[in-house]
């Protein structure tokens, strides 16, 4: 089936290069969450969180094959969300579009005030809102004025990213070999001698999957920005087949060098940070300096996308009725350019919370995000099967396939609701499942009321 909406897509211009679509393909798996939360994910499960880490990455590349399949057969901005009003039903597009978009409001400004305390730090002098306002304003300003912009920033984020741990990687690497000349260390000892490789049992692993799979939320951004290249299929056919590769290099061959250098428990792993504790061990000259300037790109870049993909998502919806009719203009240099203002006028919202209210009201906001990104994955799932079934009913071969149809997506159905249930039942996650399952609620009334009041105005005319 044909999107609504693929007439309005048209409008939208071709303005990424192939470079940049490649690119924005690697960053929307890289970001702070890799250089510095994955010390809190490592102190929970200790060396065994390689297990957590490959297990996410595959749950996640099984994920993206899936929504490969659907996007090669019908590139579009609403991405997973399109697909789920067509396999679903409307009300599904409409909740998992919304979500999506919330999701990403919320991590907007979340990113602009690490970027802000990050800049603050070197430069007291300047107040820290000051700086994450001037960040929004500087990245609002060039989406606005071409996805060429977009794209071109993007890159040079990703760009950073990549060389930056590729370099730790390869420095790394010659200190377990015993070449690093600054530091004696070498070997992988410290992946067993503190208390084992599993210190704090399997249910640690589990509960490392919780923590690790929001740092990869993110890789179905290509699916979204692919709509405005030059032979989307092509390239989301090849960043869907190098989602392997990505996550082999950049977060389990990373990892596996920060627990093979650094203890699990040593207390400075958390205060500063994964990657800056290993250069410190290894006495790397101006270590903090190096993984600020790391992390502000990524979260530049984080911001950076989660404008781009908020604002595509309301176009999207906006473009099927299921948002203000307004947000689907498009802009003559074809931006959407009222999408692209609310988006950013609520990630300002988000800023203003919370430093009127600090640790209070923005805090209370950002955990109804908690499960968001397991309900995207489940939803994608569920479109897959069903969109596949249709498929194979109207004798239709997709151009990409899912492996070992229906059984693996059965079996990444079933993960998530086993996960989604044991954050339910877990005390140290009930709190942001309800929350989201909350908002998740109202989002579905507001849609069930809307398509009512649609019928019924259908029916009266």
């Amino acid at each position: 089936m044909v999107s609504p909406n693929n007439k309005k897509q048209r409008s939208l211009q071709h303005g990424l290069t192939s470079r940049q679509v490649s690119m924005i393909s690697i960053a929307g798996i890289i970001g702070a969450g890799l250089f510095i939360g994955s010390s809190n994910a490592i102190a929970t499960a200790g060396p065994a969180i390689l297990i957590s880490y490959a297990m996410t990455g595959l749950l996640v590349l099984l994920v993206m094959r899936m929504l490969g399949e659907m996007a090669i057969a019908n590139p579009n901005s609403g991405s997973f969300s399109t697909y789920a009003s067509e396999a679903i039903g409307p009300w599904a597009g409409f909740t998992i579009g919304w979500l999506y978009w919330w999701f990403w409001v919320l991590i907007i400004p979340v990113e602009a005030i690490a970027g802000a305390d990050i800049l603050h730090a070197y430069f007291p002098a300047v107040p820290s809102w000051l700086f994450a306002f001037l960040i929004m304003l500087v990245l609002s300003g060039t989406n606005l004025v071409s996805v060429k912009n977009f794209g071109a920033f993007e890159y040079w984020f990703a760009l950073v990213k990549v060389v930056a741990i590729i370099a730790f990687i390869v420095v790394c690497s010659l200190a377990v070999f015993g070449f690093w000349p600054l530091a004696e260390v070498s070997g992988v000892s410290r992946l067993w001698e503190s208390g084992g490789f599993m210190p704090n049992g399997f249910g640690t692993v589990l509960g490392g999957v919780l923590i690790t799979i929001f740092s990869f939320f993110g890789a179905e951004i290509v699916t979204i920005a692919a709509d405005e290249t030059a032979n989307p299929k092509d390239k989301i056919r090849r960043a869907t087949n190098l989602v392997v590769y990505r996550i082999a290099i950049f977060y389990l061959a990373s990892i596996f060098l920060v627990v093979s250098l650094v203890a699990w428990n040593d207390p400075q792993l958390k205060a500063v940070g994964s990657f800056q504790r290993v250069l410190e061990v290894l006495n790397v000259p101006g270590a903090k300096l190096l993984v600020d300037i790391v992390v502000l790109v990524a979260v530049t870049s984080c911001m950076n996308s989660g404008l781009y993909t908020a604002s595509r998502m309301l176009y999207s919806l906006g473009a099927r009725g299921q948002a203000l009719s307004m947000t689907k203009r498009i802009s003559g240099a074809g931006v959407p350019t009222v999408a692209v203002i609310f988006s950013t006028l609520a990630g300002f919202a988000g800023c203003l919370v919370n430093y009127v209210f600090p640790g209070k009201v923005f805090g209370f906001l950002l955990s109804t995000t908690g499960a968001i990104a397991l309900l995207v994955y489940l939803v994608i799932a569920v479109s897959q099967l069903r969109m596949r079934a249709r498929a194979e009913r109207e004798g239709r071969t997709p151009e990409l396939k899912m492996w070992l149809f229906p059984w693996l997506t059965w079996l990444v159905i079933g993960t998530i609701v086993m996960v989604l249930g044991y954050m339910l039942l877990s005390d140290a996650y009930r709190y942001e499942t309800l929350m989201t399952a909350g908002v998740t609620l109202f989002i579905l009334l507001v849609s069930l009321t809307q398509r009512r009041g649609r019928l019924g105005a259908a029916q009266s005319a």
